[in-house]
């Protein structure tokens, strides 16, 4: 279900978090964390984060796991939360459990949920999908052409199913088709692009 929705979220943006997993190993990229990819001079997971400030989330947790130590002496990311995820070689799932757990106790009634290795969202896709944001009960995804993609936004309400889901590199994928019936799409086609940087082929793709 595409939903047409005003620019203006409902509910402050403030109980939404924005949460970025940045653990990965980029295995598939020669061993170098994405995180630590350079894209207009910035690293990939400064301009996830402040993707997710400008696009209108206040908070910020980043999970991270391979080279976390590197990470946090050469990016600059003011006023996010750094997670580290020890178990990150277990994939994407381990990521988003402690993503979620450290959102625990912080107030937020949703998490809009991004990947540090899709340059081509940018805020306007965050800001659209905050719009989508309700009540604890959300569940809702960006889409492109009508098929789901990121960012995500989980309403509190689903954390405790999401995390129990959430195994390997599935991440939410399995809760997501198991509850597709109370899952809103976001068209957000015309204002990003959903492309990763998985491969070192991909890498062609940066400007």
């Amino acid at each position: 279900m595409t939903e047409s929705l005003s620019p203006a979220p409902s509910a402050p943006a403030a109980e939404v978090a924005g949460l970025l997993l940045a653990a990965g190993g980029g295995r598939r990229l020669g061993g170098c964390p994405k995180a630590l990819l350079e894209h207009r001079g910035e690293l990939f997971v400064e301009h996830a984060a402040r993707v997710l400030r400008e696009g209108g989330c206040t908070r910020v947790h980043i999970v991270l796991g391979a080279t976390a130590d590197v990470v946090r002496e050469q990016a600059t990311l003011p006023g996010c939360v750094l997670v580290d995820n020890p178990d990150w070689r277990e994939g994407m799932g381990s990521s988003l459990r402690a993503g979620l757990a450290s959102l625990a106790g912080t107030g937020a009634r949703a998490a809009l949920v991004t990947l540090v290795d899709q340059p081509g969202i940018g805020p306007a896709a965050v800001a659209r999908l905050l719009a989508a944001h309700r009540s604890p009960a959300d569940l809702a995804a960006a889409a492109y052409d009508g098929e789901r993609g990121h960012p995500v936004l989980f309403g509190a309400d689903h954390w405790d199913g999401i995390a129990a889901a959430a195994t390997g590199d599935q991440g939410a994928r399995a809760y997501l088709r198991e509850h597709a019936g109370a899952l809103t799409l976001v068209e957000c086609g015309d204002i990003a692009e959903p492309y990763d940087i998985d491969t070192l082929p991909d890498l062609e793709r940066l400007e």
